[in-house]
C-alpha cells in the first residue's frame, strides 16, 4: 500500500466505503461504473453496458493495482486514500498471465508460483497461488495445456459456483452490502 494512502487513512479514519463503482473483468481490465451504468444491472450480469467504461489511464490503473487488497469477509477493494472502493469481480480476484516457464503474473503485476490448477464446469481454468486465487487469462489457456501435457500441473475439476466460498472471495460486495 502506498505511504500517502496510509497517511490519508490516519488523517481521515471514518470515510464511508464505496460500492459498485469499480469492476474487474475476466481479462484483468478495470471498469468504472457510474450511477447510470449501475442501474443497467450487476457487473457480472452480462447485460450490455452494465460493465461500464474500461479504464485507460495507466497511472490510475497502477495506483489501483498497488492498493488492491482483501478484507476479512473476502471482499476485494482498492484503498483510495481514506476510502475503500470495493470491487465487483466478474469471475475471480486475480487474472493470471503466464510466462514461458508457466509462472503466473497477476493483473496487478505481482509474480507468484502455482499451488494448484482447477478446471470449472464451463471450461475456465484457475490457479491457486500463494498470492491468491484467480482465473487464467483466455489467451494463456494454451500454455496451461502445455503445462498439463508436460506433467507440471494436474487440473482439478470443480464447479464455478463453489469457488467463491472455497477460496474465500466475494464476487459482488455491493450485493453483499445491500443484502441482495
Amino acid at each position: 500500500m502506498d505511504d500517502l494512502v496510509r497517511q490519508a487513512m490516519a488523517k481521515w479514519p471514518h470515510v464511508p466505503d464505496c460500492h459498485g463503482w469499480l469492476g474487474l473483468d475476466s481479462r484483468g481490465q478495470w471498469y468504472m461504473r457510474d450511477d447510470r451504468v449501475q442501474m443497467l444491472g450487476a457487473f457480472q450480469s452480462g447485460i450490455a453496458g452494465a460493465k461500464g467504461s474500461a479504464l485507460k489511464h495507466e497511472k490510475l490503473m497502477a495506483f489501483i493495482d498497488r492498493n488492491y487488497e482483501c478484507d476479512a469477509q473476502g471482499c476485494w477493494y482498492f484503498q483510495n486514500g481514506p476510502q475503500r472502493v470495493y470491487i465487483e469481480l466478474e469471475v475471480a480476484p486475480f487474472i493470471w498471465r503466464l510466462d514461458e516457464h508457466f509462472l503466473p503474473t497477476a493483473h496487478t503485476g505481482q509474480c507468484t508460483t502455482v499451488l494448484a490448477c482447477l478446471l470449472d464446469d464451463v471450461g475456465r481454468v484457475y490457479l491457486d497461488t500463494p498470492l491468491g486465487f484467480g482465473l487464467v487469462h483466455s489467451l494463456d489457456v494454451g500454455q496451461v495445456a502445455q503445462a498439463v501435457e508436460q506433467g507440471l500441473w494436474t487440473p482439478e475439476e470443480c464447479l464455478a459456483q463453489d469457488l467463491p466460498e472455497r477460496f474465500h472471495f466475494v464476487l459482488s460486495p455491493q450485493a453483499l452490502e445491500s443484502g441482495a
